[in-house]
């Protein structure tokens, strides 16, 4: 892979770059590549045939489970299912809102939670040897505890079957029923929560839609510091590259910290499709490591920040190194 100088306009231009203007206490100007080329830095491996992910998928798909690595389109399947672990996505492969950003099917769910679904996941993760679980999920407006109870149930499983492993669960908003539902979830007590901000609040709105709030966010995240009885690690993701500025990240991380968060997630917006938002710019390494620095700076136990990042990629090093104190990961 070449690398081009951030002060050579030169090897920008034949790279397909364009500076972008110049960051607080930042000394030179970063290069961001135009829509729709996608630069060197954003290219990933194909699956390797000696790796483990041909086995995770054949067990993820013959327990009938979903993962927001294939539903998501993740660019870092490869890798992780390489390694041998996956991101369970439980409540369905249809979700009841349509971000502007997200590839994961739109529409009105045909079927209710399963009940078998915490167990079979329970037994994958087992199969699979995990140390520690991530669940995400669907929105789902149309059940009364917005899916709550299989948070809980899974947790529940996840916890009979492999009682040493640590759980990570990545919820959506629990919309008109915040306070019962995190309580339900926490009283399984997942040793991290999450749950990602997005965007920053200039783009919430036109990026989430009129359900989900920014200030929402902020309040379910905060509260969940306070209901747990326990040291729960909570942890949420900003999107970049959607049109937002540098220094509406950095606010946005510090609204974060002020709401007692720990771990926070930044990666590089992906069109999925023709019919989702458009790739702003391209976000520069040199960006990444910046806003990293800035997020070191206000107080986060874990700052993973980088291109490719993604909110749950390489989850069980965010979690050790917030509990460490080792503070950022260089990516």
């Amino acid at each position: 892979m070449r690398v081009y100088s951030t002060l050579d306009p030169h090897s920008l231009a034949a790279a397909g770059c364009r500076p972008t203007p110049r960051l607080p206490g930042v000394q030179t100007s970063l290069p961001v590549t135009e829509r729709p080329r996608r630069p060197e830095w954003m290219k990933v491996r194909a699956p390797s045939v000696d790796s483990r992910y041909f086995d995770v998928r054949k067990l993820i798909h013959g327990q009938g489970l979903h993962t927001i690595c294939e539903e998501a389109r993740c660019p870092n399947i490869s890798e992780c299912w390489g390694r041998g672990t996956a991101t369970f996505q439980i409540l369905g492969d249809t979700c009841t809102r349509a971000c502007r950003y997200c590839y994961v099917h739109s529409g009105r769910p045909s079927d209710p939670p399963d009940p078998l679904e915490p167990l079979r996941l329970a037994h994958a993760a087992a199969q699979m040897k995990l140390k520690h679980v991530v669940i995400t999920s669907v929105d789902r407006d149309d059940v009364p505890d917005r899916g709550a109870g299989h948070y809980a149930a899974t947790i529940r499983a996840l916890k009979r079957k492999l009682p040493e492993a640590s759980v990570e669960v990545l919820t959506p908003d629990f919309l008109g029923v915040e306070e019962e539902a995190l309580r339900t979830v926490l009283a399984e007590r997942p040793e991290v929560f999450n749950h990602n901000i997005e965007t920053v609040r200039r783009l919430h709105r036109r990026m989430r839609g009129a359900k989900a709030s920014y200030d929402g966010a902020l309040w379910l995240l905060r509260r969940a510091k306070e209901l747990a009885d326990y040291p729960v690690l909570t942890k949420s993701g900003i999107i970049v590259g959607l049109g937002e500025t540098n220094d509406e990240v950095v606010e946005t991380m510090r609204d974060l910290r002020e709401a007692g968060v720990d771990v926070v997630t930044i990666g590089q917006y992906l069109q999925p499709s023709a019919k989702h938002a458009t790739i702003d710019r391209w976000v520069h390494p040199d960006e990444f490591r910046w806003l990293r620095e800035q997020g070191q700076a206000l107080g986060f136990g874990s700052v993973f920040s980088g291109p490719l990042v993604r909110s749950s990629y390489r989850a069980d090093e965010q979690r050790h190194a917030a509990e460490t104190g080792r503070g950022a990961i260089a990516l």
